[in-house]
């Protein structure tokens, strides 16, 4: 059983800090597609009340992470390979436009940052961290978001990212995948809104043709050796 304070992070609300164990373990496979979160036993598990957690799985609920299923409760999501497609659709038009607005609205501050996310990426990566390494790398795009600055689409895509965060999960090759988001924070430094648009549009491209069709399987394939 984990008591709440084993739960809870000083500088955030009890409710976050359940849905982020309950994120983390969508995101690591523990718990995979069609689970059943009972409520009841997830507050005894972490010896909280059931108000936290019923706020939490609201949250990964607006995430697209859980849904209802009737008299069974919550589960997590399965997501078809329609879901997929659709969702790099999305992608492909929203996040676009967030490069090319973060090109010319990044400020200094917002480049160290991104650069920083980066760095945090590496060096998880050279320890053997898989998890912490897919961490940073889902925050890079998070933080790209925010430096775009545009509440609109802001709101469009946060829903998205919870669902785009455990999809790419199941990328195999990191050192890649960091060397493209270095290739796409380069064309952001550069304050070319084109160069930025272009460098996106290639990198979500690339991960569409490469994503497998049995993404949504059971465990993440995070060591899958290519072909």
């Amino acid at each position: 059983m984990h008591s709440a304070e084993e739960t809870q992070d000083k500088e955030r609300p009890l409710r976050e800090a359940v849905r982020d164990t309950l994120r983390n373990r969508i995101f690591e496979g523990h718990y995979v597609p069609g689970t059943r979160l009972v409520e009841r036993d997830l507050a005894a598990e972490f010896n909280v009340s059931r108000l936290p957690v019923r706020e939490a799985l609201r949250m990964l609920r607006q995430e697209g992470l859980i849904s209802d299923r009737g008299a069974r409760g919550a589960e997590v999501s399965t997501l078809s390979p329609k879901d997929v497609e659709d969702l790099f659709d999305v992608r492909q038009s929203l996040e676009v436009l967030a490069c090319r607005l973060a090109a010319s609205r990044a400020t200094p501050e917002d480049l160290e940052q991104l650069q920083a996310l980066l760095d945090e990426a590496d060096r998880c990566l050279a320890k053997g961290a898989i998890m912490e390494a897919h961490r940073a790398n889902s925050e890079f795009h998070d933080a790209i978001t925010r430096i775009a600055n545009n509440d609109f689409l802001r709101s469009a895509l946060e829903p998205l990212q919870g669902r785009m965060h455990w999809l790419f999960r199941h990328v195999s090759d990191l050192p890649e995948l960091i060397q493209e988001h270095r290739d796409l924070y380069a064309a952001i430094a550069s304050g070319d809104p084109e160069r930025a648009a272009a460098q996106s549009a290639s990198h979500i491209g690339k991960y569409r043709e490469q994503f497998p069709e049995d993404s949504t399987a059971a465990e993440p394939k995070l060591h899958r050796k290519k072909p």
